[in-house]
Protein backbone atom coordinates (compact mmCIF):
# COMPACT_ATOMS: atom_id res chain seq x y z
CA UNK A 1 0.00 0.00 0.00
CA UNK A 2 1.51 3.51 -1.15
CA UNK A 3 1.85 6.35 1.59
CA UNK A 4 -0.92 8.32 -0.38
CA UNK A 5 -3.96 5.27 0.06
CA UNK A 6 -2.46 5.11 3.42
CA UNK A 7 -2.91 8.92 4.80
CA UNK A 8 -6.56 8.44 3.17
CA UNK A 9 -7.85 5.41 4.72
CA UNK A 10 -6.47 7.12 7.87
CA UNK A 11 -7.88 10.12 7.45
CA UNK A 12 -11.59 8.21 6.12
CA UNK A 13 -11.78 6.66 9.59
CA UNK A 14 -10.43 9.66 11.33
CA UNK A 15 -13.30 11.75 9.97
CA UNK A 16 -15.56 9.59 11.82
CA UNK A 17 -14.23 10.00 14.87
CA UNK A 18 -12.35 13.29 15.08
CA UNK A 19 -14.37 16.19 15.50
CA UNK A 20 -14.07 19.41 12.94
CA UNK A 21 -13.56 21.68 15.88
CA UNK A 22 -10.41 23.69 16.04
CA UNK A 23 -11.54 26.33 17.52
CA UNK A 24 -13.53 24.60 20.86
CA UNK A 25 -10.24 22.77 21.03
CA UNK A 26 -7.96 26.14 21.25
CA UNK A 27 -10.68 27.37 23.57
CA UNK A 28 -10.02 24.77 26.17
CA UNK A 29 -6.15 24.94 26.55
CA UNK A 30 -4.71 26.89 29.16
CA UNK A 31 -3.89 30.69 28.36
CA UNK A 32 -0.61 31.64 27.54
CA UNK A 33 1.28 33.96 29.35
CA UNK A 34 3.97 36.61 28.43
CA UNK A 35 4.00 38.42 24.78
CA UNK A 36 0.90 37.91 22.83
CA UNK A 37 1.31 37.94 19.00
CA UNK A 38 -1.76 38.46 17.03
CA UNK A 39 -2.40 36.03 14.57
CA UNK A 40 -5.15 36.42 11.82
CA UNK A 41 -7.56 33.83 11.84
CA UNK A 42 -7.80 31.53 8.69
CA UNK A 43 -10.66 28.99 7.86
CA UNK A 44 -9.92 25.45 8.88
CA UNK A 45 -10.75 23.02 6.58
CA UNK A 46 -11.90 19.17 7.48
CA UNK A 47 -9.35 18.19 5.14
CA UNK A 48 -6.29 20.03 6.56
CA UNK A 49 -7.14 18.59 10.31
CA UNK A 50 -7.76 15.03 9.09
CA UNK A 51 -4.91 14.87 7.13
CA UNK A 52 -2.76 16.43 10.61
CA UNK A 53 -4.05 13.73 12.72
CA UNK A 54 -3.89 10.93 10.00
CA UNK A 55 -0.16 11.70 10.15
CA UNK A 56 0.10 11.37 13.80
CA UNK A 57 -1.58 8.38 14.01
CA UNK A 58 0.65 6.99 11.77
CA UNK A 59 3.91 7.81 13.21
CA UNK A 60 2.07 6.66 16.22
CA UNK A 61 1.45 3.02 15.31
CA UNK A 62 4.93 3.07 13.38
CA UNK A 63 6.85 3.85 16.61
CA UNK A 64 4.30 1.34 18.87
CA UNK A 65 5.61 -1.68 16.17
CA UNK A 66 9.52 -0.70 16.57
CA UNK A 67 8.85 -0.78 20.12
CA UNK A 68 7.33 -4.16 19.96
CA UNK A 69 10.45 -5.42 17.43
CA UNK A 70 12.94 -4.05 19.85
CA UNK A 71 10.91 -5.91 23.04
CA UNK A 72 10.89 -9.21 21.17
CA UNK A 73 14.49 -8.89 20.33
CA UNK A 74 16.03 -7.11 23.04
CA UNK A 75 18.31 -9.69 25.68
CA UNK A 76 16.98 -9.57 29.16
CA UNK A 77 18.87 -12.82 30.62
CA UNK A 78 21.63 -14.00 29.23
CA UNK A 79 22.30 -18.41 30.63
CA UNK A 80 24.88 -20.86 30.27
CA UNK A 81 25.24 -24.26 30.59
CA UNK A 82 28.82 -25.40 31.65
CA UNK A 83 29.78 -29.64 32.13
CA UNK A 84 32.94 -29.05 29.77
CA UNK A 85 31.15 -27.93 26.60
CA UNK A 86 30.13 -24.33 27.21
CA UNK A 87 26.98 -23.32 26.25
CA UNK A 88 25.47 -19.64 26.22
CA UNK A 89 21.75 -18.74 25.32
CA UNK A 90 20.37 -15.27 25.15
CA UNK A 91 16.69 -15.13 25.71
CA UNK A 92 14.07 -12.37 25.33
CA UNK A 93 11.81 -10.77 28.45
CA UNK A 94 9.27 -13.19 27.49
CA UNK A 95 12.23 -16.68 27.53
CA UNK A 96 12.36 -16.87 24.20
CA UNK A 97 15.63 -17.70 22.56
CA UNK A 98 17.11 -15.19 20.21
CA UNK A 99 20.63 -17.16 19.93
CA UNK A 100 22.31 -20.44 21.22
CA UNK A 101 26.30 -20.61 21.48
CA UNK A 102 28.72 -23.12 21.37
CA UNK A 103 31.96 -21.79 23.27
CA UNK A 104 34.51 -24.30 22.97
CA UNK A 105 34.81 -27.41 20.13
CA UNK A 106 32.83 -30.21 22.81
CA UNK A 107 30.03 -27.46 23.11
CA UNK A 108 29.81 -27.69 19.07
CA UNK A 109 29.93 -31.36 19.36
CA UNK A 110 26.60 -30.95 21.80
CA UNK A 111 24.55 -29.18 19.34
CA UNK A 112 25.91 -30.77 16.01
CA UNK A 113 22.41 -32.21 15.28
CA UNK A 114 20.93 -28.69 16.55
CA UNK A 115 22.37 -26.93 13.60
CA UNK A 116 24.91 -25.88 16.00
CA UNK A 117 22.08 -24.04 17.99
CA UNK A 118 20.15 -22.33 15.31
CA UNK A 119 17.50 -24.88 15.58
CA UNK A 120 17.36 -23.42 18.89
CA UNK A 121 16.30 -19.65 18.09
CA UNK A 122 12.51 -18.56 18.75
CA UNK A 123 12.01 -21.89 21.34
CA UNK A 124 11.01 -21.38 24.56
CA UNK A 125 14.23 -21.81 27.05
CA UNK A 126 13.17 -24.57 29.13
CA UNK A 127 12.60 -26.44 25.89
CA UNK A 128 15.97 -25.70 24.77
CA UNK A 129 18.11 -26.45 28.02
CA UNK A 130 15.70 -29.76 27.70
CA UNK A 131 17.54 -30.16 24.48
CA UNK A 132 21.01 -29.26 25.39
CA UNK A 133 20.78 -31.33 28.91
CA UNK A 134 19.62 -34.88 26.82
CA UNK A 135 21.98 -34.33 24.61
CA UNK A 136 24.92 -34.06 26.84
CA UNK A 137 23.91 -36.83 28.39
CA UNK A 138 23.64 -39.13 25.14
CA UNK A 139 27.56 -38.10 24.75
CA UNK A 140 28.52 -39.35 28.01
CA UNK A 141 28.99 -36.11 29.42
CA UNK A 142 26.86 -36.82 32.79
CA UNK A 143 26.99 -40.04 33.39
CA UNK A 144 29.28 -40.38 36.09
CA UNK A 145 28.24 -40.32 39.73
CA UNK A 146 31.05 -37.22 40.34
CA UNK A 147 30.13 -35.31 36.96
CA UNK A 148 28.33 -31.83 37.56
CA UNK A 149 26.86 -29.11 35.38
CA UNK A 150 26.40 -25.85 36.11
CA UNK A 151 24.09 -23.24 35.47
CA UNK A 152 24.17 -19.46 35.48
CA UNK A 153 21.97 -17.04 35.08
CA UNK A 154 22.83 -13.36 34.08
CA UNK A 155 20.32 -10.59 34.47
CA UNK A 156 19.82 -7.34 35.54
CA UNK A 157 16.74 -8.04 37.04
CA UNK A 158 17.96 -10.57 40.12
CA UNK A 159 14.06 -11.37 40.82
CA UNK A 160 14.04 -12.18 37.25
CA UNK A 161 17.22 -14.14 37.75
CA UNK A 162 16.18 -15.93 40.11
CA UNK A 163 13.39 -16.98 38.70
CA UNK A 164 15.11 -18.43 35.64
CA UNK A 165 17.51 -20.15 38.25
CA UNK A 166 14.61 -22.35 40.25
CA UNK A 167 12.42 -23.14 36.72
CA UNK A 168 15.83 -24.10 34.88
CA UNK A 169 17.28 -26.11 38.09
CA UNK A 170 13.71 -28.20 38.08
CA UNK A 171 13.95 -28.66 34.33
CA UNK A 172 17.84 -29.92 34.02
CA UNK A 173 17.01 -32.00 37.80
CA UNK A 174 13.57 -33.58 35.22
CA UNK A 175 15.81 -34.78 32.41
CA UNK A 176 18.68 -36.37 34.62
CA UNK A 177 15.80 -38.19 36.73
CA UNK A 178 14.48 -39.57 33.83
CA UNK A 179 18.03 -40.81 32.07
CA UNK A 180 18.87 -42.25 35.78
CA UNK A 181 22.00 -39.51 35.47
CA UNK A 182 23.62 -38.97 38.92
CA UNK A 183 24.94 -36.08 38.01
CA UNK A 184 25.24 -32.96 40.11
CA UNK A 185 24.04 -29.62 39.40
CA UNK A 186 25.18 -25.91 40.25
CA UNK A 187 23.25 -23.11 40.06
CA UNK A 188 24.48 -19.59 40.36
CA UNK A 189 23.24 -15.71 39.47
CA UNK A 190 25.33 -12.90 37.99
CA UNK A 191 25.68 -9.44 37.65
CA UNK A 192 26.56 -8.23 33.91
CA UNK A 193 30.91 -7.61 34.40
CA UNK A 194 32.57 -6.75 31.29
CA UNK A 195 35.69 -7.28 32.85
CA UNK A 196 34.28 -11.10 33.35
CA UNK A 197 32.78 -11.42 30.05
CA UNK A 198 35.80 -10.12 27.96
CA UNK A 199 38.26 -12.28 29.81
CA UNK A 200 35.57 -15.56 29.11
CA UNK A 201 36.05 -14.73 25.71
CA UNK A 202 39.26 -14.38 25.44
CA UNK A 203 39.23 -18.46 26.70
CA UNK A 204 36.08 -19.81 24.91
CA UNK A 205 34.36 -20.13 27.86
CA UNK A 206 31.06 -18.92 29.31
CA UNK A 207 31.07 -15.90 32.02
CA UNK A 208 29.74 -18.44 34.56
CA UNK A 209 32.59 -20.18 33.80
CA UNK A 210 34.87 -17.84 34.07
CA UNK A 211 33.09 -16.83 37.64
CA UNK A 212 33.62 -20.02 38.88
CA UNK A 213 37.43 -19.99 37.82
CA UNK A 214 37.90 -16.83 39.66
CA UNK A 215 36.67 -17.80 42.94
CA UNK A 216 39.04 -20.70 42.91
CA UNK A 217 41.57 -18.26 42.22
CA UNK A 218 40.60 -15.83 45.09
CA UNK A 219 41.87 -19.64 47.05
CA UNK A 220 45.23 -19.80 45.34
CA UNK A 221 46.18 -16.98 43.31
CA UNK A 222 49.60 -18.76 42.36
CA UNK A 223 46.87 -20.84 39.65
CA UNK A 224 46.63 -19.59 36.04
CA UNK A 225 43.32 -18.40 34.85
CA UNK A 226 43.70 -20.34 31.05
CA UNK A 227 44.81 -23.23 32.57
CA UNK A 228 42.18 -23.17 35.15
CA UNK A 229 39.45 -22.14 32.08
CA UNK A 230 40.50 -25.84 30.46
CA UNK A 231 39.22 -27.95 33.32
CA UNK A 232 35.65 -29.21 33.70
CA UNK A 233 33.48 -28.16 36.18
CA UNK A 234 33.40 -30.95 38.04
CA UNK A 235 37.07 -30.59 38.26
CA UNK A 236 36.64 -27.02 39.35
CA UNK A 237 34.16 -27.54 41.97
CA UNK A 238 36.27 -30.46 43.45
CA UNK A 239 39.26 -28.51 43.68
CA UNK A 240 37.73 -25.41 45.15
CA UNK A 241 36.04 -27.66 47.95
CA UNK A 242 39.86 -29.01 48.36
CA UNK A 243 40.92 -25.35 48.75
CA UNK A 244 42.89 -25.19 45.33
CA UNK A 245 46.40 -26.47 46.63
CA UNK A 246 47.88 -27.06 43.66
CA UNK A 247 47.38 -26.80 39.82
CA UNK A 248 46.03 -30.79 38.81
CA UNK A 249 47.45 -32.49 35.68
CA UNK A 250 44.35 -32.51 34.23
CA UNK A 251 41.89 -35.69 32.60
CA UNK A 252 43.70 -35.90 29.26
CA UNK A 253 47.06 -36.09 31.15
CA UNK A 254 45.89 -38.89 33.63
CA UNK A 255 44.52 -41.05 31.17
CA UNK A 256 47.76 -40.85 29.28
CA UNK A 257 49.68 -41.77 32.51
CA UNK A 258 47.08 -44.47 33.11
CA UNK A 259 47.86 -45.91 29.51
CA UNK A 260 51.45 -45.55 29.62
CA UNK A 261 51.79 -47.15 33.04
CA UNK A 262 49.34 -50.53 31.49
CA UNK A 263 51.64 -50.25 28.22
CA UNK A 264 48.67 -49.50 26.02
CA UNK A 265 49.39 -46.39 24.18
CA UNK A 266 49.64 -47.97 21.08
CA UNK A 267 46.45 -50.05 21.08
CA UNK A 268 43.77 -48.06 19.41
CA UNK A 269 40.88 -50.07 20.86
CA UNK A 270 41.80 -49.01 24.20
CA UNK A 271 39.65 -46.44 25.73
CA UNK A 272 39.38 -44.40 28.72
CA UNK A 273 37.46 -43.03 31.05
CA UNK A 274 37.89 -40.37 33.81
CA UNK A 275 36.46 -39.04 36.93
CA UNK A 276 38.45 -36.48 38.82
CA UNK A 277 37.91 -36.94 42.78
CA UNK A 278 40.18 -33.73 43.69
CA UNK A 279 38.32 -33.19 46.99
CA UNK A 280 39.79 -36.55 48.66
CA UNK A 281 43.07 -37.70 50.13
CA UNK A 282 44.88 -38.23 48.20
CA UNK A 283 43.22 -35.93 45.26
CA UNK A 284 43.13 -38.56 42.45
CA UNK A 285 41.55 -39.38 38.94
CA UNK A 286 40.38 -42.36 38.89
CA UNK A 287 40.97 -43.70 34.81
CA UNK A 288 38.93 -47.08 33.90
CA UNK A 289 40.78 -48.68 30.65
CA UNK A 290 38.11 -50.35 28.35
CA UNK A 291 39.69 -53.21 26.21
CA UNK A 292 39.15 -56.55 24.56
CA UNK A 293 40.15 -58.51 27.30
CA UNK A 294 37.88 -56.65 30.13
CA UNK A 295 38.19 -53.30 31.93
CA UNK A 296 40.97 -52.05 34.34
CA UNK A 297 40.95 -49.73 36.57
CA UNK A 298 43.76 -47.06 38.07
CA UNK A 299 44.25 -44.14 40.44
CA UNK A 300 46.27 -41.25 39.27
CA UNK A 301 47.95 -38.46 41.44
CA UNK A 302 46.06 -35.60 40.61
CA UNK A 303 49.12 -33.13 40.69
CA UNK A 304 51.77 -35.64 40.19
CA UNK A 305 50.82 -37.78 37.57
CA UNK A 306 52.12 -40.65 39.57
CA UNK A 307 49.62 -43.96 39.04
CA UNK A 308 48.80 -44.92 42.68
CA UNK A 309 47.25 -48.45 41.79
CA UNK A 310 46.68 -50.61 39.00
CA UNK A 311 48.28 -53.25 36.65
CA UNK A 312 51.27 -52.47 35.10
CA UNK A 313 52.20 -53.74 31.74
CA UNK A 314 48.89 -55.06 30.81
CA UNK A 315 50.04 -56.65 27.35
CA UNK A 316 52.34 -58.81 28.99
CA UNK A 317 49.95 -60.13 31.49
CA UNK A 318 47.16 -61.04 28.82
CA UNK A 319 49.61 -62.77 26.83
CA UNK A 320 50.85 -65.07 30.19
CA UNK A 321 47.84 -65.44 31.24
CA UNK A 322 46.64 -67.34 27.52
CA UNK A 323 50.62 -68.32 27.42
CA UNK A 324 51.28 -67.09 24.06
CA UNK A 325 53.81 -64.85 22.81
CA UNK A 326 53.51 -62.21 20.18
CA UNK A 327 56.36 -60.06 18.21
CA UNK A 328 57.06 -56.79 19.98
CA UNK A 329 54.46 -53.88 19.19
CA UNK A 330 51.79 -56.12 17.84
CA UNK A 331 48.46 -55.83 18.61
CA UNK A 332 46.46 -58.05 20.07
CA UNK A 333 44.00 -60.22 18.86
CA UNK A 334 40.68 -58.63 18.87
CA UNK A 335 37.73 -59.84 20.97
CA UNK A 336 36.86 -63.37 20.26
CA UNK A 337 39.88 -64.86 19.68
CA UNK A 338 41.59 -64.10 23.16
CA UNK A 339 41.47 -66.89 25.53
CA UNK A 340 39.00 -65.02 27.81
CA UNK A 341 35.65 -67.05 28.86
CA UNK A 342 33.88 -63.29 29.23
CA UNK A 343 31.74 -61.62 31.87
CA UNK A 344 28.72 -63.44 30.93
CA UNK A 345 30.36 -66.84 31.62
CA UNK A 346 32.18 -66.04 34.03
CA UNK A 347 28.80 -65.21 36.36
CA UNK A 348 26.92 -68.24 34.76
CA UNK A 349 29.73 -70.37 36.35
CA UNK A 350 29.78 -69.18 39.87
CA UNK A 351 25.52 -68.87 39.59
CA UNK A 352 25.15 -72.70 39.11
CA UNK A 353 28.02 -73.69 41.37
CA UNK A 354 26.24 -71.71 44.08
CA UNK A 355 22.57 -72.96 42.73
CA UNK A 356 20.99 -70.00 42.25
CA UNK A 357 19.07 -68.57 39.10
CA UNK A 358 20.39 -65.06 37.77
CA UNK A 359 16.63 -63.62 39.42
CA UNK A 360 17.79 -65.11 42.76
CA UNK A 361 21.45 -62.83 42.50
CA UNK A 362 21.27 -59.01 43.54
CA UNK A 363 24.42 -56.19 43.99
CA UNK A 364 25.94 -58.88 41.80
CA UNK A 365 29.51 -56.94 40.96
CA UNK A 366 32.22 -58.60 38.74
CA UNK A 367 35.90 -57.72 37.62
CA UNK A 368 38.82 -58.56 35.85
CA UNK A 369 41.53 -58.53 37.92
CA UNK A 370 45.58 -59.81 37.83
CA UNK A 371 46.50 -62.11 39.68
CA UNK A 372 50.44 -62.99 39.74
CA UNK A 373 50.44 -62.43 35.75
CA UNK A 374 46.91 -64.90 35.42
CA UNK A 375 43.49 -62.94 34.62
CA UNK A 376 40.87 -63.09 36.87
CA UNK A 377 37.37 -62.50 37.35
CA UNK A 378 36.69 -61.77 40.42
CA UNK A 379 32.82 -61.95 41.31
CA UNK A 380 30.32 -60.59 43.96
CA UNK A 381 26.99 -61.04 44.69
CA UNK A 382 23.87 -61.62 47.55
CA UNK A 383 21.15 -63.57 47.43
CA UNK A 384 18.80 -63.75 50.60
CA UNK A 385 20.87 -62.89 53.60
CA UNK A 386 24.01 -64.78 51.90
CA UNK A 387 27.16 -63.33 50.34
CA UNK A 388 29.02 -64.82 47.65
CA UNK A 389 32.50 -64.50 46.57
CA UNK A 390 34.27 -66.24 43.36
CA UNK A 391 37.41 -66.27 41.55
CA UNK A 392 37.32 -67.64 38.66
CA UNK A 393 40.24 -68.35 35.42
CA UNK A 394 39.36 -65.71 32.90
CA UNK A 395 40.83 -68.35 30.08
CA UNK A 396 40.01 -71.61 31.39
CA UNK A 397 36.84 -71.15 33.97
CA UNK A 398 37.74 -72.99 36.29
CA UNK A 399 36.56 -71.61 39.83
CA UNK A 400 40.20 -70.58 42.13
CA UNK A 401 38.56 -70.19 44.58
CA UNK A 402 34.93 -69.05 46.58
CA UNK A 403 33.28 -68.40 49.84
CA UNK A 404 29.74 -68.09 51.16
CA UNK A 405 29.01 -66.16 54.65
CA UNK A 406 25.98 -64.74 56.28
CA UNK A 407 25.37 -61.45 55.68
CA UNK A 408 24.89 -58.35 58.19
Amino acid sequence: MTNEKMEQRLAAALEKTAPDDVNGVLSRCEERKGTVIPMTTKKTTKRKWTTLVAACLAVMLLGGGGLFYQQANAVASVVSLDVNPSIELKVNRSEKVLVCTPLNEDAKAILADMGNGADLKGAKLDVAVNAIVGSLVRNGYLNSISSAIMISVEDKDTARAEKLQRELTSTVDGVLQTSESRASVLTQTLTQDAGLTQRARENSISTGKAALVNRVLALNSALKFDALAKLSVEELKDLAEAGAPAMPIGRDAAAYAAEEYAGTTAVDSVTAEVDPELDESPAHYEVELQTAWGEFEYLVDAYTGKVLSGQKDLLAAVSASNETTKPSGQKPAPSGTVQDIGYAKAKSIALNHAGLSENQAYDMDIELDDEDGKLVYEIEFKSGNMEYDYEINAATGAILKHETEIGD
